[in-house]
């Protein structure tokens, strides 16, 4: 199994729990996060003052499935979360070794 974890635009957010499941992933854990990569932030302008933002609103997306799932997963994370533009995101892959569901007590495979 693995852990597929994916940093994008909060925007982008429908599209890609969309595409995730059309290939079949169930499940998901989103979170709100904030960071900055190559762009290192950006500058607004309120009520005529411009300053810095140095962390951009992003969103964490995380997924855990099948070993023959994660380069699917992983494809149509990145297909539904381009812009084309600076500060698209990153999405990483790391091997899961257990996995529990709480209510039944199941393990591995059927816990996903």
């Amino acid at each position: 199994m693995k852990l597929i974890t994916a940093i994008i635009k909060p925007f982008r957010l429908d599209e890609v729990k969309t595409a995730l499941q059309e290939i079949g992933v169930d499940g998901l854990t989103v979170t709100e996060a904030s960071g900055y990569g190559r762009q290192r932030g950006h500058t607004e302008v309120y009520r005529g003052a411009e300053y810095r933002v140095d962390l951009v609103p992003k969103v964490r997306i995380e997924v855990v499935v099948p070993d023959l799932d994660a380069d699917p997963a992983i494809d149509a994370i990145v297909r539904a979360a381009h812009t084309g533009k600076i500060g698209d995101g990153k999405v990483w892959s790391v091997p899961v070794d257990t996995v529990v569901r709480v209510r039944t007590g199941e393990r591995g495979p059927d816990a996903v």
